[in-house]
């Protein structure tokens, strides 16, 4: 009989949570059941590369436990944001595809996008270094269709059984609960250093690709293999990519820890004011094709998810164009209800045998029983389908269909077979594959390579690349206070480059033993590097600095270069309100220096006939000192030069030609504006400028 305690008993409280402590990790790992597990590592498959069986009780033990550990917030991708769209089709891919969105030049199909971080709470700032969700949702005729990837291509594990595990060390360490959104610290750290699949999907993360610059300026990518069938029921091999038409920037990572403070909601809002503005974001999607008879063609398995295909193998042909441009009008009923899912599919998309794919066809489902309240979620308005839904299915929580008839079964006399299923070849996942193998928990050898890919990933990067993820992995390694941690990452980064080994190591403390440019792979991709990718100059913020007595036909002629190529300058002055030019009207500041920062600009630029008056502000020689530091373009003109000389080290120009160093464009002479503004906007398109990052210039 369970004991009552008694309120009057002393330290009563704590003797009860005492009784329910359980030791932990002291001998054999068991079920719930207390039965002794043999294999944890890998689900229970038909042949080492076969698909996950459901008879796997361990297996979904393990992830139903893991799903339904938090609610109502998803457990992973908890911080999001969405927005309504538009896919318009390319033209007939009915060679690859026999899915009717894809078949048909201008088609357009509505969708639903949420961008996302993984590891934080809802609570927690957009700007962490972390993977971006980036599921898209598409109303098709044929029912909904979900890609969930994220903005880098490969994954952190091989197999589905192991993301409860790694979850749990990206998550809090659960005796304090920190630190919130963030993978430095050691239970990460050593898990990583502990699974050696992680090591490509690290240096994805250690690299800029994990702290953008915006939702709109980042990649998606499906990440797992995937079938398109034909009509005829010929099938390829597929990989899915978004490549942003607005370029791939990042910020720096100095700059993202400022605008968690600064501004936690940066990139939602970045999104929202885009859209809002008309400078809708958009995407191209495309497809990397694979014959079913090269499966076995490359050095890397292609169901691993850890492993990308390289461009330079397997191009990327374009399919369509998908365009943002409708905000949301309630964020709880459209971005926090919305579910995604790999298993909505339509007929001319299947899936393959990726072990990592096949444990989220049951995680997502599972997850959204306990999120939404019961199986009804799909009748929500933001998931429900525009095509007509028809089936047996009854009752439940929260069902908000009214079903009419006497039967809910097939087959039926009754109601003369209705409804009835299409047949075979017309209808969903009904192509057949052929499954040979054991049963069995061993992984395929052709997995066991975890050191190529993320070495090619590191040659493939430039300089200023290498540098940042060089310091990433410091800062990362040097939040760990476990020396044994630390030491385990570098040795692992030993595997994969000898000098990245050596560098990181001398940061936090670790040993090398790694041979002089020893490499594990001296293959390069370079549609890896970012380099290439500049953005573009719609939605670019440029922070305009005033004070009274500036000159407004100088502001006037770069504003209008400006807003011509779509960026969008913002007046900071010493107090909000208006602002008088020297020759009469003036412009309204929404910001001043107390509530505007640098951090949360693109660009920045200081006309002539205020510096006296800026010049005392000690905000301002900051405001201009960091965006200089934080390698974007600086401009003034006239006596404004002065500022820039204050807050840093740069050639300025002496006449009425425009100078430029390094990113700092200056005037002496506001006689050539024209010219000066017509650059200055041209920076916009331009990415930031790395060489500071070596030049000891401030």
């Amino acid at each position: 009989m369970a004991k009552i305690i008694s309120g009057d008993e002393p330290n009563a409280k704590i003797k009860q949570i005492d009784a329910a402590r359980v030791p932990h990790g002291g001998g054999a790992l068991t079920t719930d059941q207390g039965a002794p597990i043999a294999n944890d590592q890998e689900v229970q498959r038909a042949g080492e590369r076969g698909p996950a069986l459901i008879q796997d009780f361990v297996f979904r033990e393990k992830l139903t436990h893991f799903d339904h550990e938090r609610i109502p917030e998803r457990i992973v991708h908890a911080r999001g944001t969405g927005a309504h769209g538009v896919f318009t089709s390319y033209g007939d891919a009915g060679e690859l595809t026999k899915a009717a969105f894809l078949n048909a030049k201008g088609k357009q199909t509505p969708v639903f996008v949420r961008f996302s971080t993984v590891a934080g709470f809802r609570g927690s700032p957009d700007t962490v270094r972390d993977v971006r969700g980036f599921a898209v949702k598409f109303y098709t005729e044929e029912g909904n269709y979900d890609i969930v990837g994220n903005n880098m291509p490969v994954f952190f594990v091989q197999d589905a059984i192991k993301f409860p595990d790694l979850i749990h060390a990206l998550k809090p360490e659960p005796n304090n609960e920190i630190p919130q959104a963030q993978s430095a610290h050691d239970t990460f750290w050593d898990f990583v250093a502990s699974n050696h699949e992680c090591a490509h999907n690290m240096m994805w993360l250690m690299s800029d690709r994990a702290i953008p610059r915006s939702y709109r300026m980042m990649d998606g990518f499906g990440i797992h293999t995937f079938k398109f069938v034909n009509a005829k029921g010929e099938y390829k091999f597929v990989k899915l990519h978004w490549k942003s038409l607005q370029g791939v920037q990042s910020l720096i990572w100095d700059e993202t820890q400022k605008i968690a403070g600064k501004d936690p909601d940066f990139n939602r809002r970045d999104l929202w004011e885009a859209i809002e503005n008309g400078n809708y974001p958009e995407w191209e999607l495309g497809v990397q094709v694979l014959d079913p008879k090269d499966e076995f063609k490359f050095d890397f398995d292609i169901l691993d998810c850890t492993k990308l295909w390289p461009e330079e193998l397997i191009p990327i042909k374009p399919l369509g164009r998908m365009t943002l441009n409708r905000n949301v009008t309630n964020f709880f009923a459209e971005t926090e209800q919305v579910a995604f899912c790999p298993a909505n599919l339509v007929p001319g998309i299947e899936l393959s045998n990726d072990p990592m794919l096949q444990g989220r066809l049951f995680s997502y489902l599972d997850t959204q029983l306990s999120r939404l309240g019961g199986p009804n979620f799909h009748e929500l308005p933001i998931n429900r389908s525009v095509a007509a839904v028809d089936n047996n299915q009854r009752d439940g929580m929260h069902r908000m269909s009214v079903d009419e008839g006497t039967t809910a079964y097939f087959r039926n006399a009754l109601q003369h077979g209705q409804p009835h299923p299409v047949g075979k070849g017309s209808g969903l996942g009904d192509n057949e594959s052929a499954v040979k193998g054991a049963v069995t928990r061993d992984r395929a050898n052709s997995f066991l390579d975890f050191y190529t890919q993320p070495s090619m990933f590191y040659n493939s990067m430039c300089d200023w690349e290498k540098g940042h993820i060089v310091d990433a992995f410091r800062f990362e390694l040097g939040k760990c206070k476990n020396m044994n941690v630390r030491q385990g990452a570098v040795d692992l980064l030993a595997k994969i480059d000898g000098t990245l080994a050596r560098e990181v190591a001398a940061g936090c403390g670790a040993k090398t033993d790694a041979k002089a440019g020893y490499r594990a792979s001296t293959a390069v991709s370079p549609a890896l590097s970012m380099a290439g990718r500049t953005p573009c100059p719609k939605g670019a913020k440029v922070a305009v600095l005033l004070a009274d007595g500036f000159d407004k036909k100088c502001v006037d002629s770069v504003c209008a270069e400006l807003s011509a190529v779509g960026a969008c300058p913002k007046v900071v002055a010493p107090c909000q309100g208006y602002v008088e030019a020297k020759s009469g009207g003036g412009m309204d500041a929404a910001d001043t220096f107390a509530t505007a920062s640098s951090v949360t600009f693109d660009a920045v630029f200081v006309p002539c006939g205020c510096a006296n008056a800026l010049g005392k502000i000690y905000a301002v020689r900051e405001f201009l000192s960091e965006a200089y530091r934080h390698c974007k373009p600086v401009a003034a003109c006239g006596d404004a030069r002065t500022l820039l000389a204050a807050a840093f080290k740069a050639v300025v120009s002496t006449d009425d030609k425009p100078c430029e160093d390094r990113g700092a464009l200056t005037l002496g002479n506001c006689d050539g504006i024209a010219p000066f503004a017509k650059r200055f906007a041209a920076m916009m398109s331009e990415n930031r400028h790395y060489e500071r990052d070596q030049a000891n210039l401030l």
